[in-house]
């Protein structure tokens, strides 16, 4: 995926799915909710969350993981960038903006405005996996349900002409594959073994 990416060639394709999506816009409601569903994928919010788990003594464990997860996804998505050289999406969002500036995201450490893979969805990935799994005991119907916060992350993405379908796709796989192996090698199952935490 990251040599298809360099190589630029989705491009064509996802150029025209680009187009598209600039028609869509325009309805209020939705460009205020997509505008919203993307400013929650915020780098900061996510990390938050983990701070205030490794905080509370019950769950720092799920916490520390859960940071450390975040962090290295973050630097890896921002690392990836430079290598790809894929570029943010040309068109501009005409739909009706919020009236307060986003948070900026992650900067990347080259010269390049890269996109691949979208950091937002390898951060809300990596926080459905790890949190998703850590509420499987508790609630094993419901525990699937925040796996639509990276969804509606992502499409918002694509909606407001942020990222391209193949960075969204990166992403997504880039954030799965992290979230996995950071769960093995810290041993996130031993969440639910209090003795051990």
């Amino acid at each position: 995926m990251v040599w298809l990416a360099s190589a630029k060639i989705p491009a064509a394709a996802d150029s025209s799915f680009e187009g598209s999506m600039q028609k869509l816009a325009g309805n209020k409601i939705l460009d205020l909710a997509m505008q919203g569903f993307s400013e929650i994928g915020w780098v900061l919010y996510p990390i938050f969350v983990a701070i205030i788990l490794f905080i509370r003594k019950s769950t720092r464990r799920l916490g520390l993981i859960l940071l450390l997860s975040l962090l290295i996804g973050t630097i890896a998505a921002a690392y990836m960038r430079c290598y790809t050289g894929y570029e943010k999406p040309a068109l501009q969002f005409l739909g009706t903006k919020l009236q307060f500036t986003s948070g900026a995201d992650v900067g990347i450490p080259c010269q390049v405005d890269g996109t691949f893979p979208a950091g937002h969805t390898v951060r809300t990935m990596l926080f459905a996996f790890i949190v998703g799994y850590a509420l499987s005991r508790r609630f094993p119907r419901g525990c699937h349900l925040i796996w639509l916060y990276p969804i509606l992350v992502s499409i918002s993405r694509l909606y407001l002409l942020q990222e391209y379908p193949t960075t969204v796709i990166g992403g997504a796989v880039l954030g799965i594959l992290l979230a996995d192996i950071m769960a093995k090698k810290l041993k996130l199952d031993l969440i639910f073994d209090a003795s051990k935490t």
